[in-house]
């Protein structure tokens, strides 16, 4: 699932249309999607309300690829089994809400789940490292979180070298990947996969484009 040699592309399903999810996801998977995106927000941690374990279950029916599913809570300790459950394949909670992340991910793991934190753009990188070693993937918002569609905030690129040198010099750069979300495109995308990236979350620019395969490819070989 991890594959340390080359950029994952996850298309995040708040772009595509809720009426023809299954159609919508089943074109970005022929397109050479690597990972769906899922956005779950709950309304409380960030202003606005989605996604929940519901249709991440029948998501998991038809999907023929790994569902990442990032969960925007406020109680993240108290629902997070409910998405691996459902069929989550990575679970990615917000540093900001655990009461325990340590127990979370160590919970996580024990499903057979991959684990991620999320950090929003103004958590330092520095809440994350003394449970980075326990990752799989660390996540970079690089927008507010709340909405599709926002514009990349220019020091996420800073806030990606900043974490990947070190996790370099901790030598868990083999081992636990860096994924961006919020305002990726061509020209935001290659600034922070050179920074470090490896996992971009496009919504708009993939699900929007006239050419999805071409859109893909282009995160993909950056």
């Amino acid at each position: 699932m991890l594959t340390p040699s080359r950029v994952l592309v996850a298309p995040s399903i708040l772009s595509a249309s809720p009426l023809f999810f299954g159609r919508d996801i089943e074109a970005v998977e022929k397109a050479g999607a690597d990972w769906h995106h899922v956005d779950v927000m709950d309304g409380h941690f960030v202003p606005n309300l989605t996604f929940g374990p519901p249709l991440i279950k029948e998501l998991k029916k038809v999907s023929k690829i790994p569902l990442d599913v990032h969960i925007m809570v406020s109680n993240p300790d108290d629902v997070a089994m409910s998405y691996i459950d459902a069929g989550a394949d990575l679970l990615v909670f917000h540093i900001e809400a655990a009461k325990d992340a340590k127990n979370l991910i160590n919970a996580i793991r024990a499903k057979g789940v991959k684990v991620g934190v999320a950090l929003n753009p103004a958590t330092p990188i520095e809440s994350v490292y003394e449970v980075a070693p326990l990752l799989d993937v660390i996540m970079l918002m690089s927008v507010n979180p709340g909405f599709g569609g926002q514009s990349f905030i220019e020091n996420s690129v800073a806030r990606v070298k900043a974490l990947h040198d070190w996790l370099v010099a901790k030598q868990l750069d083999r081992k636990v990947r860096i994924e961006v979300d919020g305002g990726i495109n061509e020209e935001t995308g290659r600034r922070v996969v050179e920074a470090g990236a490896s996992i971009l979350v496009a919504g708009t620019f993939v699900y929007k484009a006239a050419d999805q395969k071409h859109a893909i490819n282009l995160l993909k070989t950056l």
